[in-house]
């Protein structure tokens, strides 16, 4: 069998990726789709940044969501990732485009937060919303969105109890965006369920020795991928049919 230099290196890639045996396969064609959206850069900012500078929100989310990409992998999940690079920049719209063309039975969306306190909070769209022309999302994804930022917040949340404040799960109207528009962009654009995870406070001292440290990031990445796990194995979400899809 001669093997040609791309597929040699399609090869090496998912084993650099499984970081496993070589007993580790590819998931299958039938295998549930994660869209794991890492915040920012985006149309509104390039996100939030610790107080000394050392941190910025947007390496952060891409650093837990390669971990996060892995876990997944390594277990049998396909992901697709919104952007390909760190500093790309990817509109919400698109974002959301992305995930409804996957047919993802979750659109997980990692940010971090600026505000007066601490911990980790989870959101949902809670109310349709109105930008670009677009209202959205449907009554079902807004109910699909809320069971699934319920059962993924108390995952992550048991998992890292002791290491974070527990801030709740909360509609996307308590958000700036969100009371302004009734959603996020990105949930308003959305077809399936959307999640979306402020992992902590980056100007808050305690969060981020927390998540600059390593330690911290694989545990946020471990508690997201047993929340995410638990969530899509429980039956709990809904196979998104390709025909009830617009593709973008």
């Amino acid at each position: 069998m001669i093997i040609r230099p791309s597929h040699l290196t399609s090869v090496l890639l998912f084993a650099l990726i499984c970081n496993m045996p070589a007993r580790c396969e590819p998931p299958g064609e039938d295998a549930p789709v994660i869209c794991v959206d890492p915040g920012h850069p985006s149309e509104t900012s390039a996100g939030t940044i610790s107080r000394d500078g050392s941190l910025t929100e947007t390496h952060l989310d891409w650093v837990i969501a390669k971990r996060l990409q892995v876990l997944l992998t390594n277990s049998g999940y396909r992901v697709v990732m919104t952007k390909s690079r760190e500093p790309e920049r990817v509109t919400n719209r698109r974002r959301a485009e992305i995930a409804n063309h996957a047919h993802a039975v979750l659109f997980l969306r990692l940010h971090c937060d600026s505000a007066p306190t601490s911990g980790l909070a989870t959101y949902y769209p809670d109310r349709r919303g109105t930008t670009q022309g677009t209202t959205g999302p449907s009554a079902k994804v807004m109910m699909e969105s809320h069971l699934a930022a319920t059962a993924i917040h108390t995952r992550v949340m048991k998992r890292l109890v002791g290491k974070l404040r527990d801030r709740g799960v909360h509609g996307e109207s308590a958000t700036r965006i969100g009371a302004r528009q009734g959603a996020l962009t990105g949930s308003i654009f959305a077809q399936v369920p959307a999640v979306t995870v402020e992992m902590v406070v980056l100007d808050n001292r305690h969060d981020f020795a927390f998540a600059k440290s390593e330690a911290g990031q694989k545990a946020l990445a471990e508690a997201l991928f047993e929340g995410v796990t638990s969530y899509v194995d429980s039956g709990k979400h809904v196979d998104h049919d390709a025909k009830s899809l617009v593709t973008p």
